[in-house]
């Protein structure tokens, strides 16, 4: 076996070992097959460093307690709640109009709806604008990387999933929740109900799911958190990619904001895929059997490349 081959082994396999260490953990699971095309494949590697390195424990729920710069969000959270009401009666929590949110995209088919606050390096203009009191909140927090107002219409619900980008943490505050157990999230299979004006903090890189059985909308202040790592040169690396991914994420509240190229991409992808879907659509039901016969032979010719790849 030669240098260039093995070296490829070796890379493959660290990304396989990775994709399946990510996938082994925790109880609640993806299935196998959609674990391993899942956007959070992608960042398996660098997860499993920061897992390694993790400064907190390696569980779906973490002591709020041990993030007292937090305290301030808590303490806060009617005036936090006011504006967030005010965005909400006015019409400014929405969807991505222009399907420009990768982060969210399926998330917006459940009737779920967001206002940006702030991405990773500052707040969104449109954000100091209409609620400057919770925008000076967490930008006076430093580890606080993102920010925004999410809600969840009642009935409504969103499916298993993980999130891909393990240097941050995810933290809830209610502010207009129905208040009831039938208003909760699952992570890793453990549930917390919703409750105004308290909060709580978990890893959302373990599979989680929101199930909302009321008929009230739910809303809440959302944030990412930086991770706390136990060694410094990892803290430093999580920050640079952060920040990069935070620039290429940036996302838009109103028109005139500037949005980062991953989101322009998915933009474009995902417009060029519904029109592209609709003719696949409209093929497989003149022509069931060929569709059948094509999917296998598309995952021999996707494996072949990968052969060819490695051993080429």
């Amino acid at each position: 076996m030669t240098f260039s081959l093995a070296a490829k082994v070796l890379v493959l396999l660290l990304f396989v070992s990775s994709i399946l260490y990510v996938h082994l953990r925790g109880k609640a699971r993806l299935p196998v097959l959609r674990q391993f095309v899942n956007h959070s494949a992608l960042f398996a590697p660098y997860n499993a460093l920061m897992y390694l390195f993790s400064g907190v424990p390696s569980k779906p729920y973490l002591d709020r307690s041990k993030f007292p710069e937090l305290d301030v969000l808590r303490d806060n959270w009617e005036t936090i709640r006011d504006e967030a009401m005010h965005l909400f009666d006015e019409g400014y929590i929405r969807a991505a109009e222009k399907n420009n949110d990768a982060g969210f995209g399926s998330f917006f088919k459940k009737g779920w709806k967001r206002f940006y606050l702030k991405w990773y390096d500052k707040p969104l203009p449109s954000a100091e604008t209409l609620c400057p009191k919770t925008v000076a909140l967490v930008s006076a927090i430093p580890n606080v990387k993102g920010a925004m107002f999410a809600l969840l219409p009642g009935g409504s619900h969103l499916n298993p999933h993980r999130d891909p980008f393990a240097g941050s943490l995810r933290y809830h505050l209610g502010l207009s929740t129905p208040n009831s157990d039938d208003c909760r999230i699952f992570v890793d299979g453990q549930v917390y109900a919703w409750r105004d004006g308290e909060d709580v903090m978990f890893d959302e890189t373990y599979v989680h799911w929101v199930k909302n059985e009321t008929e009230q909308t739910r809303v809440i202040l959302f944030c990412d958190v930086e991770r706390p790592l136990s060694n410094r040169l990892m803290t430093r690396i999580n920050r640079s990619i952060s920040a990069w991914l935070g620039r290429a994420t940036a996302p838009q509240n109103l028109d005139d904001e500037r949005v980062g190229g991953i989101n322009q991409a998915y933009a474009w992808t995902k417009n060029f895929s519904d029109r592209f879907s609709g003719v696949v659509k409209q093929w497989k039901r003149r022509n069931p059997k060929a569709y059948r016969v094509m999917r296998p032979v598309l995952a021999v010719v996707v494996l072949t490349l990968l052969g060819y790849w490695l051993f080429g």
